[in-house]
């Protein structure tokens, strides 16, 4: 794909995070005003344009963009410890960027299935982080990662320390980075971290990280759909480096090449067949005779007016433009992000040509897990499992960079 003069409507949408109504509205007020082709009269914008964006800053011209990651082999044997491993999505992509998993620890029964069924030869140690010492990996693990979950620290009469952590699973992540002493940590979030608590839980991590002897880098978030993957997915990667190493990390370069969902479910690029059957679930018949009406890339606000204020109750009266709730994905958008439990209300994510919600290979597909990937436990837990996980592309992406630091 050559890097493009002119964009369309879908295009700009996909590639800002945006609805294309979004798009439309700030055609009306010119904030940023469509061109019409003569002969189609659809919409599109130039590049120069664009360049108001950050998403659109600095892109390279008459280049052709890779639509696969371009990985070293995977024959080096830097070595990762992984916390709060889940189904695999972090450690699988770190592996195909050719690192070697040591050991990863998770807690949920099912996913310590899923690794184990998986990949047996994984040491992997199930159980809570905070009953496990990792003092036998000090400087045995290159890198340890941790998608530990976000919580508020109390900050009354505190320093912002490492031991006013304790209490959080970011003290464990912490406290195994100070008993295993790697080279360099990662931990994952979401986006929100940024701006919890005031932004006040990201500063006291960086402090800690920086009273047990790590240099942080400005944690930033990455969006899944620049690193191979149909998906609408943002990650808060924040990365210490150890202060007597001297590694300059810099986060993977963003491709602009944005894969969709038919990327994701048809043989291509991504996959070289069609998504496998597989289980999945269903809406009940009066959510179903609702998406019904909506369109490929529709939402609520495509339904009838009376039956908008039915499905909606309260939240119709609202602000905001909710567009997750009673959403259609069409062919050729990437996903909206996906979550634990793909039926549940104001977040759904129905089929593009079926009215049900997507199985579980076609959850795995939109995370970018392979095929022959299984996860183990009932439906509703394989779904957590893949709705929790890390999209596999975009921890190559990071396992990678950290190979060319």
């Amino acid at each position: 794909m050559v890097i493009k003069d002119r964009y369309s409507l879908e295009e700009v949408a996909s590639i800002l995070s945006r609805s294309k109504e979004t798009l439309r509205r700030w055609d009306r007020a010119e904030k940023l005003s469509a061109h019409r082709d003569p002969m189609s009269n659809y919409r599109y914008y130039t590049l120069d344009q664009l360049q108001q964006f950050e998403e659109f800053q600095n892109m390279p011209k008459n280049k052709t963009l890779d639509q696969r990651i371009s990985l070293p082999k995977a024959d080096n044997q830097y070595s990762v410890l992984e916390l709060f491993a889940g189904a695999g999505g972090l450690a699988i992509g770190m592996e195909k960027a050719g690192l070697k998993c040591l050991a990863l620890n998770e807690i949920d029964k099912y996913a310590v299935k899923t690794l184990q069924a998986n990949r047996p030869e994984w040491n992997v140690i199930p159980g809570d982080i905070r009953d496990i010492s990792f003092k036998e990996y000090k400087d045995r693990v290159d890198v340890v990662t941790g998608g530990f979950p976000c919580q508020a620290f109390s900050y009354a009469g505190k320093r912002f320390g490492f031991d006013d952590a304790r209490g959080t699973l970011f003290y464990e992540f912490a406290r195994t980075v100070q008993e295993t002493n790697p080279k360099i940590c990662i931990g994952e979030n979401v986006k929100g971290l940024l701006n919890h608590d005031s932004g006040r839980t990201l500063k006291t991590m960086i402090a800690i990280l920086d009273e047990i002897g790590y240099r942080v880098i400005d944690p930033k978030v990455l969006r899944a759909i620049f690193y191979n993957v149909p998906q609408k997915r943002e990650r808060l990667i924040l990365v210490g480096v150890r202060k007597d190493i001297d590694i300059d990390f810099n986060y993977p370069v963003a491709s602009k090449k944005v894969f969709t969902l038919r990327d994701a479910l048809k043989a291509g690029a991504l996959f070289e067949t069609d998504v496998p059957h597989s289980a999945g679930t269903k809406y009940p018949a009066s959510k179903k005779d609702v998406l019904d009406l909506v369109p490929p890339g529709g939402y609520w606000r495509d339904l009838p007016l009376d039956i908008q204020k039915q499905y909606m109750q309260k939240s119709f009266y609202l602000g905001g433009g909710k567009t997750g709730m009673a959403r259609r994905i069409s062919w050729d958008e990437p996903s909206l992000t996906l979550t634990c439990s793909p039926a549940q209300k104001q977040t759904e994510r129905c089929h593009p040509d079926h009215t049900r919600p997507f199985t579980v290979r076609e959850y795995a597909r939109i995370q970018t897990f392979p095929d022959d990937w299984e996860f183990q436990g009932p439906v509703s837990a394989q779904y957590k499992q893949i709705g929790n996980a890390v999209p596999v592309n975009l921890a190559a992406a990071i396992g990678a960079q950290l190979l060319n630091s």
